[in-house]
C-alpha cells in the first residue's frame, strides 16, 4: 500500500516521504489488540500532524513512523462482535496510521459513516466533533439557551463547536480573522461573527452581551478578555493552543464572578472509558440525523500533496476540515 511516513524532525515542508509498505493486519492497530482493518478513502489532517513533524507533540513515536489520526472508510475486516462489519462505510479514530492507504482502528473508535455524509466529512468527524461535543457538554455543562463564545471559529474545532452547540439550543458567536472565515463561521450556524482584531471584546459584549461558555482551542494573547466576556458563572473551555501561547490566569479574576477555567483532554479522557465514546457517537449521530452536524470540508488535497495540507494548517490559512483524498 502507499502511505506517508514521517522520516525526519523538519517541519511539513520535508518530514514526509511517500512510501510502499506491506498492508496492516488487525494486530497492527495502536492498541495491539484486533482492530478493524479500514479501506482509507479519506484522512483527515489536523494540528497535531503538524506538531508531530516537528517532534513537539506529546506522543514521539520512533522514526519512521506513519501520523494520521483520523479516517473514513469501508470495513475490510473486523473481529466478531463489532458495531460495524465488511463493506461498512465508517468513520475512526486510529491514533496513527491513517496516512495510509489501508489503516487500523480500535473497535471502540470506529462508528457507522451516516448516509447523509461524504468520506471526506466522515475525515473530519470523530477528532474534531468528539473533541467538541467534550468540550461543550462533558466538561463545559452547556445548558440550552445559554450564549457560546468559539474562538476559532472557522477551522475543524470551531465549525464543529458552532454546529453542535446549535443543535443543542444555544446561541453562539464565532470570532474570526476575515471574511472568508466569518463565510465558514455563518455556513456552520454562527448567530454572530465578530473579527479578531483590536476591540473584538466590545463587540462581543455589543452583540450577545456577556458570554456563559467560552470554547478557546486558540490560546495565546486573547485569554484575559476571553474571561472579560463571560457572566456570572461563566466557564471557559481550554481545547488547545493552536496559535502557540500557553496562556495563565490571575486568578482574582476567577473569584468575583466565580468563573471557571476548565480543560478539556478528550484523547486522554477516553482512552480507556469507550462507554463515553459510544454514548458521544450516539449523541452525534442524533445531531446528524436532525440536520444539525454535517462537517465542513474546507480543502481537499491529493494524498501525494499532503505537505501543503500540513502548510495551510500550520499558516492558520485552512478553513473547516482540511483533507487528504487517499483513494479517488
Amino acid at each position: 500500500m502507499r502511505a506517508l511516513q514521517i522520516t525526519s524532525l523538519t517541519g511539513p515542508e520535508s518530514a514526509l516521504e511517500l512510501v510502499d509498505l506491506p498492508d496492516p493486519g488487525p494486530r497492527h492497530g495502536p492498541t495491539g489488540g484486533d482492530g478493524i482493518v479500514i479501506d482509507v478513502h479519506g484522512a483527515g489532517v489536523s494540528f497535531p500532524e503538524v506538531l508531530q513533524t516537528r517532534g513537539e507533540y506529546q506522543m514521539k513515536p520512533p522514526l519512521p513512523f506513519v501520523p494520521g489520526s483520523e479516517i473514513a472508510g469501508i470495513v475490510r475486516s473486523a473481529p466478531e462482535g463489532a458495531a460495524v462489519r465488511p463493506g461498512d462505510r465508517v468513520a475512526a479514530f486510529c491514533l496513527l496510521g491513517g496516512f495510509a492507504e489501508v489503516a487500523v482502528a480500535p473497535v471502540a473508535m470506529t462508528f457507522p459513516l451516516d448516509e447523509r455524509l461524504g468520506f471526506d466529512q466522515g475525515a473530519g468527524l470523530v477528532l474534531n466533533y468528539h473533541t467538541a461535543y467534550f468540550s461543550l457538554v462533558t466538561r463545559g455543562r452547556l445548558i440550552r439557551g445559554e450564549t457560546v463564545l468559539v474562538h476559532g471559529a472557522a477551522g475543524g474545532v470551531g465549525t464543529a463547536a458552532i454546529q453542535i452547540a446549535k443543535g443543542l439550543g444555544a446561541r453562539v458567536v464565532a470570532l474570526v480573522s476575515g471574511d472568508a472565515k466569518e463565510r465558514i463561521a455563518r455556513m456552520a450556524g454562527a448567530d454572530e461573527v465578530v473579527r479578531s482584531g483590536p476591540g473584538w471584546r466590545a463587540h462581543v459584549l455589543d452583540s450577545m452581551g456577556p458570554v456563559d461558555l467560552v470554547i478557546d482551542p486558540v490560546g495565546g494573547n486573547r485569554f484575559t478578555d476571553s474571561l472579560r466576556c463571560l457572566g456570572p458563572l461563566g466557564r471557559i473551555v481550554v481545547v488547545g493552543f493552536a496559535d502557540g501561547g500557553i496562556p495563565e490566569v490571575r486568578v482574582n479574576r476567577l473569584l468575583l464572578n466565580n468563573l471557571e477555567v476548565i480543560g478539556a483532554g478528550w484523547g486522554a479522557y477516553v482512552l480507556n472509558r469507550p462507554e463515553v465514546t459510544a454514548r458521544v457517537a450516539d449523541e452525534l449521530a442524533m445531531l446528524v440525523r436532525a440536520g444539525a452536524v454535517a462537517p465542513i470540508v474546507g480543502a481537499t488535497f491529493a494524498f501525494e500533496d499532503a505537505a501543503s495540507a500540513l502548510l495551510a494548517i500550520d499558516r492558520r490559512t485552512a478553513t473547516g476540515k482540511v483533507v487528504l483524498r487517499v483513494r479517488d
